[in-house]
């Protein structure tokens, strides 16, 4: 039989290969990061039908070529385009991944390893980082617990919506400052009440407080007094003895020197105090000596005649009322008595010394109370000391006591160094607010999950409704020395090959080697149907030229058959 005939059925076996290989790159045009491929012929082998030789000096000639007659075609190489990237297909979907660079995700199907540049997942029921297409988890690194960073260990699927994960755990705030500015001429600071500083904050449960400072104006220009007024929760209740002591700070003496004065609907005679109830008319009295402390039988209770007492001096609750103090300088050294020590002791009327005078006017020189004096350089406008501290500016807001601990409270240091006492056209400007002024030791409430991000470095972040954020793990992706050498097994996914390179188990992170990861995208498939309609061309026409050949080949035959006739 001719050679030529078979040369004809190798060349068309091998261009048939070929189109069997642009059929498969066409019907993978929109195919998620498929990666075309290219066959290259190589000849089949040749028949030598002399050999070669060379010069022959005695004979004086020269040397001749082999004669070697080719046997036909085979398909010498099937490659793959793995390195040339495809373009960008934007989905919106955030757990939709692209690789920029030459890695390649890792996944598993529980036993064996698998690597794509698919990048389509979705989070399963299990709570795991999957395939949408084949279910294939995801992986990656975990988080190490006791650092909180990724841990690049043995890659392992990457379970992102752990119950743990959820949410976000309550902490309770341990830090506050002070900033903004204090105006000595903002009427509100002179008030009995004060300018009112609300200080949000958390207990180690979650819950919100309000704590009421209160600022207030001293006789010492540049000196205010910083008291507590009160700590309400979320639904406006005092919690003031709930858990025991709330203090701030330590117990201060500001100076206030002022005579108070009765207001009207109240006089005082013989040790007594008379009112007029400004509703009904009713007129009544009760004496100003240890009976203040008693009910009467027929009368008002002690808590009654005690805030009729502060309300006769222009003060709303005798809380504030009964921390006033007298000095009695009188005595060597002088001594300061305050209000409510006087009533104790049944001493609240002046004989001689202190106290309530016949007129009625009743002379104080500070106010005792638990808080601290902040001072300003009256200078400059900054801020100078923290109870005579020029070193510690801050002040401690404890709950509880030694014996009686504060429940799920924190002690709250708060940092009085960014406020200032400037000019502010009459307002004061000055807040509390909690953390430090990094954020830290803000507190918070318990945190729903609201969103996963993942970073273009693989991190996957978990976002809650508190602020907080948590590093769930990390995407490992895989790397070899020759990625053409992978064998594609179906679905996308490709296996490790002696000629790829082994799979270490643990992978490295996308940006050691300059590439990085694209959120909401896809990478679509690099075939280039130009050049695939191209090489049918050149396919069909190299077929059709192969078959000619057999034809003719055959008609050669029939010739040489026919010599018989």
């Amino acid at each position: 039989m001719m050679r030529s005939l078979y040369s004809g059925v190798s060349g068309l076996k091998t261009h048939q290969t070929k189109m069997d290989v642009i059929g498969n790159n066409i019907a993978n045009v929109n195919t998620v990061a498929y990666k075309s491929q290219s066959i290259t012929f190589s000849e089949l082998m040749y028949q030598t039908t002399q050999g070669a030789s060379g010069p022959n000096a005695v004979t004086g000639t020269g040397g001749t070529n082999a004669k070697q007659i080719g046997l036909g075609v085979k398909a010498g190489a099937i490659t793959t385009s793995i390195s040339s990237q495809g373009a960008t297909q934007t989905t919106g979907n955030p757990f939709d991944l692209k690789i920029t660079g030459d890695a390649f995700f890792v996944v598993s199907n529980g036993q064996d390893n698998f690597f794509t540049r698919d990048g389509s997942f979705y989070v399963d029921s299990a709570g795991n980082l999957a395939m949408s297409s084949n279910g294939y988890n995801v992986m990656g690194w975990d988080v190490d617990d006791a650092t909180m960073s990724i841990k690049k260990d043995t890659v392992t699927a990457l379970k992102i919506m752990d119950t743990t994960n959820l949410t976000y755990p309550p902490e309770a705030t341990s830090k506050a400052y002070v900033s903004g500015i204090i105006d000595k001429n903002d009427t509100q600071v002179s008030t009995e009440g004060g300018k009112i500083l609300n200080l949000g904050f958390y207990d180690s449960l979650g819950y919100s407080y309000t704590g009421k400072l209160s600022m207030k104006a001293t006789d010492t220009e540049g000196i205010y007094s910083v008291e507590l007024s009160d700590v309400l929760d979320s639904s406006g209740n005092s919690v003031t003895g709930k858990y025991g002591d709330i203090s701030l700070g330590t117990s201060i003496d500001a100076p206030l020197a002022k005579t108070l004065s009765l207001v009207t609907g109240y006089s005082y005679a013989a040790g007594s105090m008379t009112y007029t109830d400004s509703d009904t008319g009713v007129t009544g009295t009760f004496a100003l000596d240890a009976t203040l402390l008693t009910n009467d039988a027929a009368g008002l209770t002690s808590l009654q005649k005690l805030d009729k007492l502060a309300d006769a001096y222009g003060y709303s609750s005798y809380e504030e009322f009964s921390k006033l103090y007298i000095t009695d300088t009188s005595v060597v050294p002088a001594t300061s008595t305050t209000i409510a020590d006087l009533i104790a002791a049944g001493d609240l009327v002046s004989t001689g010394g202190i106290g309530i005078e016949a007129d009625g006017t009743l002379d104080v020189t500070g106010k005792r109370t638990n808080g601290a004096l902040v001072a300003y350089d009256t200078a400059t406008g900054v801020i100078k000391s923290v109870n005579n501290s020029t070193t510690n500016l801050t002040l401690d807001l404890k709950f509880g006591t030694d014996t009686l601990p504060g429940g799920p409270f924190s002690t709250i240091n708060i940092d009085f160094s960014k406020s200032s006492n400037y000019n502010n056209n009459k307002t004061s400007t000055i807040g509390a607010t909690s953390g430090d002024t990094k954020g830290l030791g803000t507190g918070r409430k318990l945190g729903e999950l609201s969103g996963i991000s993942i970073e273009d470095s693989g991190m996957i972040y978990a976002s809650y409704d508190n602020g907080q954020t948590k590093l769930l793990g990390q995407i490992a992706v895989a790397e070899f020395a020759n990625a053409s050498g992978l064998e594609k097994s179906g679905d996308n996914l490709y296996s490790a090959t002696m000629n790829s390179g082994e799979f270490d188990g643990i992978g490295v992170e996308i940006k050691a080697g300059g590439g990085y990861l694209s959120t909401g995208v896809l990478e679509m498939s690099n075939v280039d149907l130009s050049s695939e309609f191209t090489e049918m061309i050149t396919t069909q026409r190299g077929f059709q030229a192969n078959s000619r050949i057999i034809t003719v080949s055959d008609t050669l035959l029939e010739e040489l058959v026919n010599l018989k006739r």
